[in-house]
This record gives C-alpha cells, sequence and structure tokens, in this order.
C-alpha cells in the first residue's frame, strides 16, 4: 500500500507534463513558420556556424536580429538536425514549456521539503503555469520568450537549493542561469535577480559575511555567463562579423542598454500612445488586468496577490520553515519587480512578454493553495482558501464576459459553483471539510483560465505580435507583402550563385525571401531602421557582383495604394511621427495609428531604392517588383 502511496505523486506528474506536451505541440504545424524573422535567423544558423555564433538573420552574415542569439541557438540546431520545417522551429519551444512546468514543481515541491503538501502545491504551481493563457501563446511560438521563461524557472530551483544549505554552489549556478537569460532577452531577464538576491541574503542558513561572499560569486559567474559572447563580439573587428540589429553603434552593450533597455522604459509617447490601447494599453497600475495583457497573465493574479499577502501574515506569525520563507520571497520579489515594470513601461511593450512573469503567478498560487490547506483547522486558513477560490472565479467570469468567450449562462454557472465551494470551505470544521469540496472549486476557479489557454493553443499565430487569440489582436502583423508566397520569384533566388541572392527593404520581407528561397538575402535597414547598408557601401557589393536581385518589398504590380502591404518604398512610404514610429492603416475602422514595426524606412533605405531604379529597369515576378542587378 505505502509503495501505491508513493508512486501517486510521480503517475500525476507525469500525466501533468504528458498533457502539457501535448498541449504546446498537438497542430503545431497550423502555426506554419510561427515569427519569420526568427524562424529565418534559424535557418541562417543552421547553413552557417559563423550565423548560428552571432545570430545573424541571413547565413552570409549582414546583420543580426535584434536580440543575442541564445534562443536562436537552440532552434538552429534543431534546424541543423532535422531541417527547415515547423516542427524544427517551433517544437523546441513546445518542449521548454513542459520542462518549465517540471522544474517550477520541482522548485515548489522543494520549498515545502518534499512532504504531501510540497508535492501537491508543486503540483498545482505547474498546472497553473500550463494553464496561463501566454505560456500557451509562447511556448508555441518561436519568440525568444520561451527559452527566458524556462532559464529564469531553472534559476529558482537552483536558488532554492543554494538557500537550503547555504550553497555557493547552487548559488553560482543560479547566476549562471541568469546570465543565460540575459544572452535571451538582455535586461529583461534581469527582473527576477532583485527578488532572488534578497531571498538569498535574508534566508540562507549561514552568516551575513557569507551570503554577501556567496552572492559577490554569484554575481561573478552571471558576468561570466552573460558577458563571454558580448565580449567575443566586441572583441571581433565589425568588418568580420555582422551589424548589431537594433543598435546604433554596432555594439552589442548599446543595444542592450539602448533599443532593448532604456527605450523600452522610457519609450516614445507620441508614436506608440494609440497602439497601446489596443495591445498592452496605457501605462499604470490597471494594465496588467487590461486589454490583451489581462487575457494573457491576470487570471490568477488576484490569488497570487492574496497568497503573497498569507504568506507575509503567516512568517510575521513563525508559521513558515526555512524553504517556504525563501519561495515566498522569492516568488514575490519576482512577480512585484516584474508587474511593475511591464505594468509603467512607456517605450514599446507586448503583452507576450509577461510569460517571463508566469512562473512566478503560479507557484505563489501553489504555495499560497497549499498554506490555505495545511492551516484549514484555523480560521485564517479557511478564509483565505475560500477567498483564493472566489477570487479566482469572479476575475475569470469578468475576462470570459469581456471577451464574448463563453455563454453568460456557462460562466453563472461556474461562479455559483466556486462559491458554493468557497462557503462551505467557510462554514465547515476542520473535521468534516474534504477534500472534494475544495477540489470542485478549485476546477471551476480555474476553468476560465485553462479553457482561454486550449483555446489560443488552438488558434495559429503568425507575425511579430502574437496574441492569445487571434480575434483579440490589435494592428495586423503580416509585414512580408508577396514575398513569402511568390513561388516563382523564390525558384530565381535558390538559382542565383552570388553571396547574396538580393537585397530588400526590412528583415520581414528578407526573412520572407529566405525562407521561401533557402538563401541569403541582404535586409537593407534591418529591423528597424538600422544605418546599414550606406549607399555606397551597396554600390560596392552590386559592382563587386556579391547581390543579383534588388526587390522592392511590399509593392504590388497594381501600383496602387491598396496594393501597397507596407511603407518601403519612397512612394509608398507614409508620414510617421518619429524615426521609430509610422503610421498604418488598419482594419475595423482603426485608420492612420502609430505603432512600433519592423522595417521603418530611412534615408540611406530610400538612397539605395533611389539608385537602383535609376540605374536597372525593374521587371514584375509574381506581384513583386524585381530588378536584377547582375
Amino acid at each position: 500500500m505505502t509503495a501505491v502511496i508513493d508512486r501517486r505523486p510521480r503517475i500525476v506528474l507525469a500525466a501533468l507534463l504528458i498533457a502539457t506536451a501535448a498541449l504546446y505541440l498537438v497542430n503545431l504545424s497550423a502555426s506554419g513558420y510561427g515569427n519569420l524573422f526568427y524562424a529565418a535567423a534559424a535557418q541562417a544558423g543552421a547553413q552557417s556556424w559563423s550565423a548560428w555564433f552571432f545570430g545573424s538573420l541571413d547565413a552570409h552574415n549582414f546583420i543580426t536580429v535584434d536580440k543575442p542569439p541564445a534562443s536562436l541557438w537552440v532552434t538552429g540546431l534543431a534546424v541543423r538536425l532535422f531541417g527547415m520545417n515547423t516542427w524544427s522551429v517551433l517544437a523546441p519551444q513546445a518542449l521548454m514549456g513542459a520542462a518549465s512546468v517540471g522544474v517550477l514543481y520541482a522548485t515548489v515541491r522543494r520549498a515545502f521539503g518534499g512532504d504531501r503538501i510540497g508535492t501537491a502545491a508543486g503540483l498545482l504551481a505547474g498546472a497553473a503555469l500550463a494553464g496561463t493563457p501566454a505560456a500557451a501563446l509562447i511556448f508555441r511560438f518561436n519568440n525568444p520568450d520561451a527559452l527566458l521563461a524556462l532559464v529564469l524557472t531553472v534559476a529558482a530551483y537552483c536558488l532554492t537549493r543554494a538557500v537550503a544549505t547555504a550553497s555557493w554552489r547552487w548559488l553560482a549556478l543560479t547566476g549562471v542561469a541568469m546570465g543565460v537569460a540575459f544572452l535571451t532577452k538582455m535586461f529583461e531577464g534581469f527582473l527576477p535577480l532583485p527578488g532572488f538576491a534578497l531571498t538569498y541574503l535574508l534566508v540562507a542558513p549561514t552568516s551575513w559575511r557569507h551570503r554577501l561572499v556567496h552572492l559577490l560569486a554569484a554575481a561573478g559567474a552571471l558576468v561570466a555567463a552573460a558577458g563571454w559572447w558580448v565580449l567575443a563580439v566586441a572583441l571581433i573587428p565589425p568588418t568580420q562579423r555582422p551589424y548589431i540589429g537594433g543598435s546604433t553603434d554596432n555594439t552589442v552593450l548599446q543595444l542592450a542598454v539602448g533599443y532593448n533597455g532604456m527605450s523600452r522604459i522610457l519609450g516614445h509617447k507620441r508614436a506608440v500612445s494609440h497602439a497601446w490601447s489596443r495591445l498592452g494599453g496605457m501605462p499604470g497600475p490597471h494594465r496588467l488586468f487590461t486589454a490583451e495583457m489581462a487575457n494573457e497573465v491576470s487570471w490568477l493574479l488576484p490569488a497570487a496577490l492574496l497568497a503573497a499577502a498569507f504568506g507575509v501574515y503567516l512568517l510575521l506569525r513563525s508559521r513558515l520553515g526555512r524553504g517556504e520563507k525563501a519561495a515566498l520571497t522569492m516568488f514575490t520579489g519576482w512577480l512585484l519587480v516584474s508587474g511593475l515594470v511591464f505594468s509603467y513601461m512607456d517605450g514599446m511593450v507586448h503583452p507576450y512578454y509577461t510569460v517571463a512573469m508566469a512562473p512566478a503567478v503560479a507557484g505563489l498560487v501553489g504555495i499560497g493553495a497549499a498554506w490555505a490547506w495545511r492551516d484549514r483547522a484555523r480560521w485564517d486558513g479557511r478564509v483565505v482558501l475560500a477567498a483564493m477560490i472566489a477570487m479566482t472565479a469572479a476575475w475569470s467570469a469578468i475576462l470570459l464576459h469581456r471577451n464574448a468567450f463563453w455563454p453568460t449562462w456557462l460562466t453563472r454557472c461556474l461562479v455559483v459553483v466556486a462559491v458554493v465551494a468557497a462557503v462551505t470551505v467557510l462554514g465547515l470544521g476542520a473535521r468534516r471539510l474534504g477534500a472534494a469540496g475544495v477540489a470542485v472549486g478549485v476546477l471551476a476557479a480555474g476553468c476560465g483560465t485553462v479553457a482561454y489557454a486550449i483555446a489560443t493553443a488552438t488558434t495559429p499565430h503568425h507575425g511579430t505580435i502574437p496574441t492569445a487569440l487571434a480575434s483579440t489582436a490589435g494592428p495586423p502583423h503580416d509585414w512580408t507583402g508577396d514575398e513569402a508566397s511568390n513561388a516563382q520569384l523564390a525558384k530565381e533566388l535558390a538559382a542565383t550563385t552570388t553571396e547574396w541572392s538580393a537585397a530588400t527593404n526590412g528583415s520581414q520581407s528578407a526573412a520572407a525571401l529566405e525562407i521561401s528561397s533557402g538563401t541569403p538575402v541582404m535586409a537593407i535597414g534591418g529591423w528597424s531602421g538600422d544605418p546599414v547598408p550606406t549607399l555606397q557601401t551597396f554600390i560596392d557589393d552590386v559592382r563587386a557582383g556579391r547581390i543579383t536581385y534588388y526587390i522592392e518589398a511590399g509593392r504590388r504590380d497594381d501600383d496602387s495604394e491598396a496594393g501597397r502591404r507596407d511603407d518601403y518604398s519612397e512612394a509608398g512610404r507614409r508620414d510617421d511621427y518619429s524615426e521609430a514610429g509610422r503610421r498604418r492603416d488598419t482594419p475595423g475602422g482603426g485608420h492612420g495609428e502609430v505603432i512600433f514595426g519592423p522595417n521603418h524606412t530611412g534615408t540611406h533605405t530610400r538612397e539605395i531604392a533611389e539608385w537602383v531604379a535609376k540605374h536597372y529597369p525593374g521587371t514584375v515576378i509574381g506581384q513583386t517588383t524585381v530588378y536584377r542587378l547582375t
């Protein structure tokens, strides 16, 4: 009998991991290559080890993507091993999702010392993470955020091990994981860092001096893990490596501090305020509970905040063990810092960024429910358990109604069931309180987020800014015009023998051409109006026979305003408010909004287009205007 009981948690965990993997893997091919930008970079990495190392968009290392390459190292290897297909591009992220659930389970369970309460808390936390819509979105997509969520969860596990025995080795591994997080999405990977450092400083069972020394060692490990690649790129002459996409001076540090740093925090209000109202919402404490961010991460957020408050209450009454104190400090610090940054970011922010805080939300839900259940004999435990059930059900009902996701009667039924369960928890004494009533309440409260996550997983996602459900997406994100589907053009490019089969304006069109043809394409201006190449450099490359075609991206052969899918050429360019922003027409009546997007037209880009049009005759292939340069 004992052996059967001991195996049950493993069986439930296995079932949870299998269900998570199935949720993230089933019908994965419906999303095609997901984000063509990162898919093309993975293909380039599979074709060239140098491109793989730098995270280049093309195999001949003209320009990198706008993020460090850690996630591309994974997908690039997958494409090299299994070929360029949907599964090799997207399946790694799905496996990262299942791994994140497993690591979060192990982290929460260890916080309780591995007892039955800890096992239940870990399983609940893992299920909460798997059922978060932001997770169901990103773990089926090829943006770097999937690896970021996994690495941060691994860092939390290492920290939990470090705190238990004041182990500097485990703390150093925490630093290594945080360094990898930097190489995944730069400073976004450091959002849990204040909470992590505070956790070890306050909870580790050793002297203050040793805690500080251990933290310094971990900081050194972090710098080494994050800095080796930055240093390597800095030491390679710019003429022997690609341009660092997104930077203004061709350095990784400027990319980190500028485009992926302060500009994300401070931003350009005039350039993006209208877009925020459609996607992330305006900055403020309400942002996580409104617009698309609410749909992706807020379902369990009220319960997580209540769990954090309950944890502080228990801490003040000396009712938490060391591991539980560490988990409380770690997850709460992670959640608060991430939540505040995402709420008040005044620059470019996308709702899917919130997947980076999903493990903290799920962890707090797991440990909070475990504390309340353990203290069910006390009035405070029953009150918190009932409140977590009722609050989650009520907020889920609001989100479901806001999105018209379910029939009203079904939403009301779930709320009624959850409220009855909550009242039952409050009204019954500890001896009469059975697990079945609580289980019913938890299931009713969690139905909303799980259903929305399943709907998200069964919805194909494409483009650069995926959202939980296609019907809730804001501005259009198809920047590729005719390039992605022009089979005749792809055949012409595949037959070329030059370094770059073609040059085109912007990374997204270049990515579409690379994937369709399997050849390197020069992305003029990169992702965000990068100052490469100069007109003279481009002329030199053309005269040296390095580029076969120039492709006027996004322009159709009808030469009409409606036919221009993007703002690549001078003729098709609309006025914009800033170098970083541009004006587009959006379906559904949202005209003239200013949004951040790729491929902003720059002066050098227009000069190149004008020079090509002046010196070479154009022809139409499919619906794309093409100039042969050789």
